[in-house]
């Protein structure tokens, strides 16, 4: 699998879609951890008796929703993160292009090799030229 590779904003380390993907899953397996921790203590308050089954039920249905509400914050968060990600790359991308563009027109230049546009506009040139002397010839052969 390659990664993908970007400068990251303001400093001088790279972000790649590895440690993306490695910064989600550390995420979700912190909230993962922390569920398991509240259900554990729940079902410790069960067995010495400060909390009976139906109010463990409805605590552990509060923590679930709780987690489920925050897991959907955390995905629009990445999706918003991403987003924003994906427009700096796309902006990069150009800058990027236009600089590769002028480097190769410079690199053109100094090796006085014309360009493509060049080339075209001196080929419109000549056959404009070759149509004028055309048009000198005709007249002289009729008389």
């Amino acid at each position: 699998m390659a990664k993908k590779r970007t400068k990251k904003a303001g400093s001088r380390g790279w972000i790649t879609t590895a440690s993306l993907r490695d910064g989600w899953q550390a995420a979700l397996d912190r909230l993962a951890a922390a569920e398991q921790e509240a259900e554990r203590q729940v079902r410790r308050l069960i067995k010495r008796n400060r909390l009976d089954a139906a109010d463990a039920k409805e605590l552990l249905a509060t923590l679930g929703s709780r987690v489920a509400r925050e897991r959907r914050r955390l995905r629009a968060d990445l999706a918003a993160r991403l987003k924003g990600f994906e427009a700096r790359v796309r902006k990069e991308r150009r800058a990027l292009g236009q600089l590769v563009d002028e480097a190769v027109r410079g690199t053109l230049a100094a090796l006085n090799i014309p360009s493509r546009r060049e080339v075209a506009e001196l080929t419109r040139r000549v056959e404009e030229l070759t149509g004028k002397i055309d048009a000198f010839r005709r007249p002289a052969r009729r008389r």
